[in-house]
């Protein structure tokens, strides 16, 4: 069968795609009020902290890989990261070889803030761990959440599920635990 054939009929895409939506606002407004707490004693809102996690994980990148990796409008991008230039925490650049994009890097004040954010993350403050909370001490694991990353690679394609990989592939080899916080794998830190 060709790709565009219809496999399906109008009232089972409706009723998928409004159950999607639905569950999707409902998870939104609960991920978005954890995240705002986390951040809050750090005087950042959500795009600023989203701009510096791509910014750290990718180390460095441009505006508009900020907007597509952030999913935010490339104006968006820019203008948050310009105020957190202003408070130092980023930088912005040019490439000798690509004069037309800019590039931010994170610089060490904002590294040291990001660093702070994860040591200081409490997972028990979190809607969503708590709310699959049952289903891991069920099945020993957290879900895998398969379906939803296939979904989001044929939205935003392979660059985008490569830098979500990446982020959480940089959390799992530069990061360890020590009494229930994470720190940057450093010398010292193992040691302790």
């Amino acid at each position: 069968m060709k790709h565009d054939e219809k496999y399906h009929s109008v009232k089972e895409a409706m009723l998928f795609s409004q159950r999607v939506a639905q569950l999707s606002k409902a998870l939104w407004k609960s991920i978005e009020k954890d995240w705002q707490n986390w951040i809050k004693p750090y005087d950042l809102n959500i795009n600023e902290h989203h701009i510096i996690w791509i910014a750290y994980h990718l180390k460095g990148a441009s505006i508009s890989e900020i907007a597509k990796f952030g999913v935010m409008h490339v104006s968006t991008a820019f203008n948050f990261s310009k105020k957190l230039e202003e408070r130092g925490l980023l930088q912005f650049s040019k490439k000798e070889n690509d004069k037309r994009n800019t590039y931010i890097e994170l610089t060490s004040k904002g590294e040291e803030i990001l660093l702070q954010l994860m040591e200081t993350y409490d997972p028990t403050n979190s809607s969503v761990f708590n709310g699959a909370l049952p289903l891991h001490n069920l099945y020993g694991k957290f879900p895998d959440i398969i379906e939803m990353m296939c979904i989001i690679r044929n939205i935003y394609g392979e660059d985008f599920m490569d830098i979500f990989e990446r982020s959480f592939n940089n959390i799992e080899e530069e990061f360890i635990e020590i009494d229930g916080k994470l720190y940057k794998r450093v010398d010292e830190k193992i040691n302790s």
